[in-house]
């Protein structure tokens, strides 16, 4: 233990004996007076005195050594305390046995109302899981329906329809990313079918609203989860399709893997760009997008943070914005 610990443990030691410390010495003033007014012999009180601090101070070496085991042994129960309360020294005192007992109620408590929470998620996790692939089925069916033919008011429903879709999905997307569950493979995959999975669900809504899309293959492979690193890329195409009334959508893959998504849209207020990513922001454009949810870029970062991948934006209003990933390989296990 550190010298600068150990005087600040016997701060506490003395600050919890200072009643005995100060009983100690009274009684050696009670008992120097007494020795003084019978002309007890120096030495002898000496040697008493003597006897007496020699033997106070070897039990408070023995109690300071037991004091600052005890103090460990707590320290030591920290940081799994949720399930190690039961464990705590054994009590010396009356009182410390009634605050061990009130730590083992309430940690006894804590741990009811911690499994029924997971309960709670897991039924949460199910019920929202079997609510979107069951309305999958209906809009597969009514996209069919509208398929048949090729009208501009079917065109405008379909596209209504992927939002259906999107939203459906998004909901499933935050409950398994607030689930303290583990829903990620991470492997090598190859980045360009990644990025072709999410062009190919977006081209019709590139062709509905006339956006060219600029975009060459890469080769580039990374370590990541290809569901959650699409779901991410989705969201951002998404935002940038939506808030490009005309012009192009660039993605682009550099050789340090980032891999970014810059459009000629209407971009994002300077005073919004810090808080994008925040809960339920919408920002200057979302208040006039009256659809809008602020779920999506905090999803992403949300993702992103599990991915242990970088993302970024820069915007500048009325000439575009430009989302970044930084796909650099961290620490993950390969399957």
């Amino acid at each position: 233990m550190k010298k600068e610990r150990i005087g600040e443990l016997l701060r506490w030691y003395m600050r919890e004996h200072k009643r005995w410390i100060w009983l100690v010495i009274l009684l050696g003033v009670i008992y120097g007076s007494v020795f003084y007014l019978y002309n007890v012999p120096v030495e002898a009180a000496a040697y008493g005195t003597v006897l007496g601090v020699t033997f106070l101070l070897v039990m408070n070496v023995l109690w300071f050594w037991k004091f600052c085991r005890k103090h460990r042994k707590r320290m030591e129960l920290i940081p799994g305390i949720e399930y190690a309360y039961r464990d705590m020294p054994e009590a010396d005192t009356l009182a410390e046995k009634d605050y061990q007992q009130m730590v083992m109620d309430l940690g006894k408590s804590c741990y009811e109302h911690l499994v029924e929470l997971e309960n709670q998620e897991q039924e949460s996790k199910e019920y929202y899981t079997i609510w979107v692939h069951q309305i999958k089925t209906p809009i597969a069916v009514m996209r069919m329906i509208l398929q048949e033919e090729d009208t501009r008011q079917n065109r405008e429903l379909l596209a209504e329809l992927f939002r259906i879709e999107q939203y459906a999905e998004m909901a499933l997307s935050y409950i398994r990313l607030e689930s303290r569950e583990s829903d990620f493979v991470i492997k090598e995959y190859n980045l360009d079918d990644i990025i072709r999975q999410a062009i190919h669900r977006y081209a019709p809504q590139f062709i509905r609203r006339k956006l060219r899309l600029v975009y060459e293959p890469t080769e580039v492979k990374v370590l990541t989860d290809e569901k959650w690193l699409l779901f991410i890329l989705e969201q951002i195409i998404s935002n940038a399709v939506k808030y490009t009334p005309s012009g192009t959508v660039t993605i682009r893959v550099t050789e340090d893997k980032k891999l970014s998504v810059e459009d000629t849209g209407i971009g994002i207020a300077p005073e919004d760009l810090p808080r994008i990513f925040e809960k339920g922001f919408t920002g200057y454009n979302g208040r006039n997008d009256k659809k809008a949810t602020g779920l999506g870029l905090n999803l992403c970062r949300k993702a992103a943070e599990h991915l242990n991948v970088g993302i970024a934006v820069e915007s500048k209003p009325g000439v575009g914005s430009c989302f970044t990933l930084d796909l650099k390989e961290r620490q993950f296990n390969i399957e």
